[in-house]
């Protein structure tokens, strides 16, 4: 990550050890880690909190159609609806059943 390698932790190790002395370097060694722990707790929990803002922004503009950049698809163009809107698909089967019956009407006049 920096480029330390077990030389150089050794060093440092040794360092520390002259500085505070070997009743005082546990003590020091618990503050770290617990100080290292309390950074990382912070930052997810900074992570959650702009996800979580961003998670509700796209909500609002979910709900809320007015945030839309552009016009939200109307009911017309739904695939759901068909192409007439509502009830295009009944629509589509009636013109299916006349056009069957005025062809199958025409076959039995001819």
């Amino acid at each position: 990550m920096f480029g330390i390698g077990i030389p150089e932790l050794i060093v440092i190790f040794v360092i520390a050890l002259l500085i505070f002395g070997p009743k005082k370097l546990p003590e020091l060694g618990k503050a770290l880690g617990r100080g290292i722990a309390e950074f990382k707790k912070a930052s997810q929990e900074i992570k959650e909190s702009i996800e979580m803002d961003a998670r509700k922004e796209d909500l609002k503009k979910y709900l809320d159609p007015s945030l839309y950049e552009k016009e939200p698809p109307s009911p017309q163009s739904s695939p759901l609806m068909g192409e007439g809107g509502e009830g295009g698909e009944e629509k589509k089967t009636e013109e299916k059943k006349k056009s069957e019956s005025t062809s199958s009407g025409e076959a039995h006049a001819g």
